[in-house]
């Protein structure tokens, strides 16, 4: 039997943002393959198998995808929406991971069944923390239903 890789996909626009996430992986001993998509385009067309990333086999699928919400292109809750509304994605964990403060962005994340909602610590330490616990639950605790 074919063992699959643990993917993290962390869909984020903003570059520091990015850098910090992965930092805090490493940090947090994740050693998980990380695909990084910048805007709510390429992450549909990874998850997809579309544009530019045509022909990719789309059964290998991210374990985790972490989404931020203030995307260029397509924002991160209408990447939700769709990843609910096609059956190769719609059990996929996702975690939104977002400076928002906007209890409407909230409600409407949940509302599309996102797994969780986490709020971006401005503080590196707290980050760090915040994506180590993801990591535990989400990589190795969570019993997945694929």
């Amino acid at each position: 039997m074919e063992v699959k890789p643990t993917v993290i996909f962390l869909v984020e626009d903003n570059p520091d943002d990015e850098a910090l996430t992965l930092r805090a992986l490493k940090k947090s001993n994740l050693r998980n393959e990380v695909i990084v998509a910048r805007d709510g385009v390429e992450a549909l067309d990874y998850l997809f198998g579309t544009g530019s990333y045509e022909g990719r086999d789309t059964n290998l699928m991210p374990h985790l995808i972490l989404l931020d919400l203030k995307l260029p292109k397509i924002d991160g809750l209408e990447v939700l929406q769709r990843l609910r509304a096609d059956p190769r994605t719609e059990l996929l964990p996702v975690v939104i991971l977002t400076s928002s403060i906007e209890q409407e962005d909230l409600i409407k994340g949940y509302s599309l069944r996102a797994n969780s909602y986490v709020r971006k610590p401005v503080d590196f330490t707290q980050f760090a923390v915040a994506i180590q616990q993801l990591g535990l639950y989400w990589l190795v605790l969570n019993e997945k239903p694929y």
